[in-house]
């Protein structure tokens, strides 16, 4: 259902106008400098612009994110409405606004705003502004309350609303980086929460933290960084359900894990920590958004980093994000060995993000890779290599492209006469199913 004020706008050209002049909320510069999408899918709709370049869009069909050309973007409300209500009475041109201002702050920084944008570019400002407000039926709540809202909506842009780079898939900064909430915080609150009501001795707060495997881990980590006399018996039970559940070295793994971290400093503690706890706690958007941040950051020359992201994305089903970790991974392989393997690892990927044609550019780098390899073809190497030719042309055949099916089946027929007979014997069911799809593709046709 459309917005009732982003309606209003659409059907009233001398509302929209108003909103374009002096609000900068511009209905006719509705598009913006480059692709771009979310990284949670959440649909994405270009509504509005202002005069610098930026786009107002529509996510998920209710919140509105402001996206500079610069690369910045934040969330600015739950609603057109919201925005609109905060975009006339908080204007773009008003300055030191935020929610640590009281109303008569905010009204005198508003005012102070206004008084310049009447001499420099609105004399008619507060007709405009009144106009604008009664056509879209807007109330009149206190500043304050826009104020507090507007920064609820920027604290909340991660991780639902982390915009990218359609062709490049880097995401765009966070307007103001000092909001954004670190990872760590958000995955040891449970835990902390849980941890303090049993400090507090609130009843079921044990059983709480015993039941659920994932909240338990939570507990056992918030209590390693911050160690109090009174916490161990709870952490005896905590630990021996732990181990209870663990077959094999719990008695060790419960003393490396204390031992290894007990009074640490949690900032001291690699990201993936934070991310997999993240995972754990099904927090999938948080761990992506954390994995793309670092992504972006990666140096050119980290390929251990590049690799643990690669794996990490794909583990998450972010099949192209971890293409894009393993293109750079690829690149930075010394070996001809190291890079037919890092490349049928990305032929893997590119296939199951669906792009056809970059898994079929891939594996041509594994063959030329691999050809000064010795006995490649004896080797799980050799398998990797057929195996990945096989699922390209079922694949291809699956989605009808047929020349790429067909010559990539033949490719893969070649290695299959060529690898150890074990490993083409392990590969007939899968070369039998990749035969018939093809061969299908030419009745089809027929």
């Amino acid at each position: 259902m459309t917005d009732r004020v982003l309606r209003l706008l659409r059907t009233r050209p001398e509302l929209a106008a108003l909103a374009a002049f002096p609000f900068d909320f511009d209905l006719d510069r509705a598009h913006h400098v480059e692709d771009v999408h979310l990284a949670s899918g959440a649909s994405l709709e270009p509504i509005a612009g202002d005069d610098t370049g930026g786009t107002y869009f529509l996510c998920g069909g209710t919140a509105v994110l402001h996206a500079s050309s610069e690369g910045d973007a934040v969330l600015i409300a739950d609603s057109v409405s919201e925005a609109l209500e905060m975009l006339i009475r908080l204007p773009w041109y008003c300055e030191n606004i935020s929610g640590d201002l009281d109303e008569e702050q905010l009204r005198a920084a508003v005012e102070a705003g206004d008084a310049e944008a009447r001499e420099e570019f609105a004399p008619e400002l507060d007709a405009h502004r009144a106009a604008l407000l009664a056509g879209l039926g807007l109330p009149d709540r206190p500043l304050t309350e826009l104020a507090a809202l507007m920064e609820a909506a920027v604290d909340r842009t991660e991780p639902d609303h982390l915009l990218l780079n359609s062709t490049e898939l880097c995401a765009y900064r966070l307007t103001d980086e000092s909001r954004r909430r670190p990872l760590r915080d958000v995955v040891l609150g449970p835990g902390r929460a849980v941890l303090a009501r049993v400090r507090a001795g609130e009843p079921g707060a044990y059983d709480e933290a015993l039941a659920d495997p994932v909240l338990r881990a939570g507990v056992i980590r918030a209590a390693r960084y911050d160690r109090r006399d009174g916490d161990l018996p709870l952490l005896r039970l905590l630990l021996e359900r732990e181990t209870s559940e663990r077959t094999e070295g719990a008695r060790d793994w419960a003393r490396a894990m204390d031992a290894d971290s007990c009074g640490r400093d949690p900032e001291a503690e690699s990201e993936f920590t934070w991310i997999e706890l993240a995972r754990a706690q099904g927090r999938i958007e948080h761990a992506r958004v954390a994995l793309i941040r670092l992504l972006d950051d990666a140096g050119p020359a980290d390929a251990e980093l590049l690799g643990r992201l690669s794996a990490s994305l794909e583990r998450l089903g972010d099949h192209a994000q971890a293409a894009r970790a393993q293109f750079f991974f690829l690149s930075l392989q010394d070996t001809d060995r190291d890079r037919a393997v890092a490349a049928c690892d990305l032929a893997r990927l590119e296939r199951r993000k669906g792009d056809l044609a970059a898994a079929r550019r891939a594996l041509e780098r594994a063959r030329t890779a691999v050809r000064t390899v010795p006995q490649w073809h004896r080797h799980g190497l050799g398998r990797l290599i057929t195996e990945q030719h096989l699922e390209l042309a079922l694949a291809a055949a699956e989605a009808g492209d047929a020349p790429l099916a067909r010559e990539t089946m033949a490719l893969g027929r070649e290695l299959l006469s060529t690898i150890a007979r074990q490993h083409a014997k392990a590969l007939s069911e899968l070369s039998t199913r990749a035969k018939w799809a093809v061969a299908a593709l030419g009745r089809d046709q027929g």
